[in-house]
């Protein structure tokens, strides 16, 4: 007998817990395939340590084989959806186009950087989404401070000591908190760079860092980078990006070759591509998880507008956390379609934000407990650690020799420049002969 075909598009936390929770509950009652780029699951929550030389980039990653055994997968990246004859069409990394027929689909696609209509931005500035970004931006923040060591113009070892973050939001303000400290330690061991100025500018046009958190982690936060210098300037963005600098929209000109975007994020362009109904891009579903008029087609993560059943009339934010338990709750209701359990509607608790701001900085509001300082250090490294659906120890390892041992602070130039281009779905699937912007000083 044939077995039912559930296919997941996508393997971030929303499609990975939900082929988790699926393979647990089928029991080998169906044939599960997820269709992906790249053959693990990302934590992308630790990123910016990544960046500045806390953990190596595969402790952030989990293995799809070793992790889902019994599940199926297809490396590839999903390009299209036929409803009518319910097939996924997907392009491998050689670029082969197939496709692949389904049962039942779960459609957690996930999102990809925001790009704003700014000169110069798509050229210039390199998002913060996954390992490869975050691998050059360790290389590029080293290599920076390497250059400036070695010129004797100030004025060009100003502008190489000089990074930009677009965004303070949840990522932003950690690649802001991090870095800050990272170039500051490249600092120290260049004593021809004792008395320069590491200058990081973390910018957005809301009106506080954190905007969609607590007001009190906000607080926090801005602090934080107040406290190590960094230049937060709310109210203003970027006009114009160039290879030699930034023009804001304060008018004033910023010299520098770092532009770090983190604005936020859209749905993937799969979803648009659906000609369904969307909300700011995201798919409509229901309390459910269903695509109205297609009962066999379910969508989670950042890729749906979920109908917020605490608080009506509005839609769950893009958070991991919402694409966690609504990656468990569609996996749920799949097996519910074939017989297995209860079908329910999302319905969420919020348990709090934490918010790593480097050192021994962070901001947490576990079960709306407003914490700071080490107290919120240790629930932030605590609540990674019970999120991570492996490499815990090693990664625990990692935390501890980063506090006891010599920081690794080398550049290994793997990835270029054009490799990691913001306006990309899938940074991870790099292609041949791609053409980027000249890069003068990098």
């Amino acid at each position: 007998m044939t077995l039912p075909r559930v296919v997941i598009i996508g393997a971030g936390f929303a499609g990975f817990h939900a082929a988790r929770t699926l393979c647990r509950l089928a029991k080998g009652r169906a044939d599960i395939v997820m269709v992906n780029p790249t053959d693990y699951f990302l934590y992308a929550p630790l990123l910016p340590e990544v960046a500045t030389g806390i953990l190596e980039p595969r402790r952030l990653t989990v293995s799809i084989a070793d992790a889902l055994p019994d599940v199926r997968l297809v490396l590839g990246e999903a390009e299209g959806l036929d409803l009518d004859r319910r097939t996924v069409q997907y392009a491998d990394p050689l670029d082969r186009r197939d496709e692949i027929e389904y049962d039942r689909l779960i459609i957690a696609a996930g999102s990809v950087n925001k790009l704003l209509p700014i000169p110069g931005v798509t050229e210039y500035a390199h998002g913060f989404r996954g390992i490869p970004e975050a691998v050059f931006l360790r290389d590029h923040l080293t290599q920076q401070i390497e250059l400036a060591n070695a010129t004797d113009d100030a004025a060009a070892r100003d502008a190489l000591c000089t990074f930009v973050v677009v965004g303070a939001g949840y990522t932003g303000t950690e690649v802001a908190a991090h870095g800050v400290l990272y170039t500051e330690l490249l600092k120290k061991r260049r004593p021809r760079l004792r008395h320069q100025r590491m200058r990081w500018m973390l910018l957005d046009i809301a009106d506080r860092v954190l905007p969609e958190l607590d007001e009190r982690l906000s607080r926090t936060a801005d602090r934080v980078l107040r406290e190590r210098g960094v230049e937060v300037m709310m109210g203003t963005s970027v006009e114009e990006a160039m290879h030699d600098g930034v023009r804001l929209t304060d008018q004033s000109d910023v010299p520098t070759h770092s532009l770090i975007w983190c604005v936020g994020v859209r749905p993937d362009p799969v979803v648009e591509a659906l000609g369904l109904k969307t909300q700011k891009g995201r798919l409509l579903v229901d309390e459910y998880l269903n695509v109205p008029d297609h009962p066999e087609v379910f969508a989670c993560g950042d890729a749906a507008a979920v109908p917020d059943l605490t608080r009506p009339g509005e839609v769950t934010p893009m958070t991991a956390q919402h694409a966690e338990r609504q990656g468990r709750r569609a996996a749920k209701n799949v097996a519910a379609s074939f017989g297995t359990g209860e079908r329910k509607p999302y319905i969420h608790k919020d348990l709090g934000f934490v918010v790593d701001l480097g050192g021994k900085q962070a901001a947490a509001n576990p079960l709306q407990i407003p914490l700071a300082g080490l107290p919120a250090k240790a629930v932030t490294r605590g609540y990674h650690l019970m999120s991570m659906p492996g490499n815990r120890v090693r990664t625990a390892t990692e935390w501890l020799f980063d506090a006891t041992l010599h920081r690794q602070t080398t550049q290994l130039g793997v990835i270029p420049a054009a490799d990691v281009p913001l306006e990309t779905a899938s940074p991870e699937r790099v292609r041949p002969h791609r053409s980027g912007p000249k890069e003068e000083t990098r």
